[in-house]
């Protein structure tokens, strides 16, 4: 095929845009936030599942916590009211019995208070990991909506270089020969489109050619198309080719 040396050079162009077009719609589909941000939707999952534990022992403790609470106000009514009986009782027998009442529900009510202590206590603890679990989730959220922001940025960015690229591209290829661009493009589909044969190495495979393929194209006109031995690439030569 012959084409002009312009028309050749053009198509370093159109490759140098088919990169940046390749290399935006990558980070168009793949910020570089996304695999953070996927981290942290599992992390998410995983400290609420741990908040919901910890939120019910906490629960539990409460309700342990209320029903200790609530027979002790019983031991307290029924210490006013044996009390009470013991002060209007005459009865010496039954006076006894009162009293015998009134020490096991004092005891009753030691056992009870020592209770509550010791839940109180693990409530405490149990209230702090559910305010600590709920940190980390706050934390954690905080970072995904930040790095989702950057994520859309970076995607807009991404989108804007796509566009540009694109627009840039029809350009230039609107100007190349129709039938150079159609070799270029099914060369291009299956590998290297096109490289630069700078210092006798063609750019699209970083391949130094041999001799006999130097003098091979040395020897062919400028206007004929030649390519890589190594990729099928078009080699495009100028005055860097070195031949």
């Amino acid at each position: 095929m012959n084409a002009t040396p312009a028309d050749q050079r053009r198509l370093l162009e159109v490759s140098d845009l088919d990169t940046r077009i390749r290399q935006a719609e990558h980070a168009r589909r793949n910020p570089p936030q996304a695999e953070r941000v996927k981290e942290l939707l599992a992390r998410r999952t995983e400290l609420t599942q741990e908040l919901s534990r910890r939120a019910g022992a906490r629960d539990d403790l409460r309700a342990e916590l209320a029903r200790i609470e609530s027979d002790v106000a019983v031991v307290d009514a029924r210490r006013a009211r044996d009390e009470q009986r013991l002060a209007a009782s005459s009865n010496s027998r039954e006076a006894q019995g009162f009293e015998s009442e009134l020490a096991s529900l004092a005891r009753r009510k030691r056992d009870l208070e020592d209770a509550e202590l010791e839940v109180m206590e693990k409530l405490d603890v149990a209230e702090a990991a559910v305010v600590e679990q709920e940190e980390l989730i706050r934390a954690t959220n905080e970072e995904g909506a930040r790095l989702s922001a950057e994520a859309k940025r970076a995607v807009a960015e991404a989108e804007a270089s796509l566009t540009a690229a694109q627009r840039d591209r029809d350009a230039v290829a609107g100007s190349i020969a129709s039938d150079l661009l159609a070799m270029y493009e099914r060369l291009a589909a299956r590998g290297v489109g096109a490289g630069l044969l700078r210092r006798q190495t063609c750019e699209g495979c970083h391949m130094v050619l041999s001799g006999t393929d130097l003098q091979r194209i040395r020897q062919t006109p400028d206007d004929t198309v030649v390519t890589c031995p190594e990729c099928g690439g078009i080699l495009v030569r100028t005055e860097e080719s070195g031949v």
